[in-house]
């Protein structure tokens, strides 16, 4: 009984009308048997009267009597075996049944559900619209769609206060910098004054760079992306390096990069740039003095590092499919999967030895996850065994030989 109530509504339903069908069939069966039986119990043989022989005539009557009797007695068996295998058969018959109207009554209900599922923070816009007469699954396939209008509301009005704020925050750093710039522009100004405007101007620079991540942020959960265009992973990736190459013998790091060729995808030259950015600046901020950066881009071709389902990764896993794919490694310490897991929400960072620096926001890795769902790709986070992390961003491929022609780098 407890595994019937803890079993899917299908299920119960399909219980439920087998239950009725073979109680109505058990019923009936035995309203016959017991009129069968009335009739049978009416029909008792005659006996001829105490003392006195039967005579032939009434003798005769007797035997018919007694074998009409026994006639009766094997076709009450033949009833009562019938109406058993009766009842086997009504309850395969009713369990069949059952489970047909129990599909009838919930196909709607899964396709309700089917549809919400599809419905993601991605594609708000979409709505059930459920027709058909008044009643009680239309009216919840409307209460569903009130809900996502009034969620879709909220998105939206979350992501134009991100951009709006950004923006409007933008004015009074630009005075800010402009009232550091008259001090110190003075004839023979403190030490003090140039040594506290030097600080402020590094806060300012960090401020710029949060209102900056901001607005990408809030452009890549949008998933707007008019300017979708072919686009190199490979050329993105040399260019963010040789943009980077100071910081990387600052901390003399040993990089090691292949970069495919054929890795190309379509989309927004300036996210898919940024993303790059993201990943590589991740990867040098984070490092250790003296350590290694291994990069590659893969058109897919024997790449299934970012298979569906591994841990870190988010929907539409790209698995063997051929991908564009951008592999980024590290070494470092040990890290915990659950950890790298949150790292693409907004602000999370890992422990202090990934915290300290003044050069990180918060922002990039859920940047990268923002921009990697607006192009319909998968990003995975997956600690290596040998310390350190390993981040694949996998996107739909592109023909770079199509009508287009080849874009990439674009920024």
């Amino acid at each position: 009984m407890a595994r019937l109530r803890n079993g899917t509504v299908g299920r119960r339903f399909t219980m439920l009308y087998a239950t009725v069908f073979l109680l109505s069939g058990i019923g009936l069966i035995a309203l016959i048997y017991l009129f069968s039986r009335s009739d049978m119990i009416r029909s008792v043989p005659g006996q001829a009267p105490p003392g006195e022989p039967a005579t032939g005539v009434a003798q005769h009557v007797l035997d018919l009597e007694r074998q009409l009797a026994e006639v009766h007695a094997q076709q009450s068996r033949q009833l009562l075996v019938g109406s058993l295998i009766a009842i086997v058969v009504m309850a395969a018959v009713s369990l069949l049944l059952g489970r047909i109207l129990a599909g009838h009554v919930l196909r709607p209900l899964r396709l309700i559900t089917a549809a919400t599922r599809r419905i993601s923070a991605d594609n708000l816009d979409q709505r059930l619209a459920v027709a058909g007469p008044a009643d009680e699954v239309k009216e919840l396939a409307d209460t569903v769609d009130g809900l996502l209008a009034r969620l879709e509301a909220s998105f939206a009005a979350q992501r134009r206060f991100v951009a709006n704020a950004s923006h409007e925050l933008r004015t009074p750093l630009t005075t800010i910098r402009a009232s550091l710039d008259v001090a110190v522009a003075k004839p023979q100004p403190a030490a003090q004054t140039v040594a506290l405007a030097g600080r402020v101007r590094t806060e300012l620079d960090r401020v710029d760079r949060l209102l900056e991540g901001f607005l990408v942020l809030a452009r890549a959960q949008h998933g707007v992306l008019p300017d979708r265009v072919l686009v190199s992973l490979a050329e993105l990736a040399g260019e963010a390096l040789a943009a980077r190459a100071g910081a990387i013998a600052g901390k003399n790091l040993t990089v090691e990069a292949e970069l495919a060729s054929t890795a190309w995808t379509r989309g927004s030259p300036a996210l898919l740039s940024r993303l790059v950015q993201n990943v590589i600046d991740n990867a040098i901020v984070h490092n250790q003095e003296g350590g290694w950066i291994r990069l590659a881009t893969q058109d897919g071709a024997g790449a299934g590092d970012a298979s569906a389902g591994d841990a870190g990764s988010r929907d539409g896993g790209a698995g063997d499919a051929p991908w564009a794919r951008l592999v980024v490694e590290t070494g470092g310490n040990v890290l915990d999967q659950a950890q790298v897991n949150r790292l693409t929400q907004p602000f999370e960072r890992l422990g202090t030895d990934r915290t300290g620096s003044q050069e990180s926001s918060g922002l990039g890795l859920s940047i990268v996850a923002a921009i990697v769902s607006a192009h319909g790709g998968s990003l995975d986070l997956r600690v290596r065994a040998e310390g350190g992390l390993k981040v694949t961003a996998a996107m739909p491929p592109a023909d770079p030989s199509g009508p287009d022609g080849p874009r990439g780098g674009t920024a």
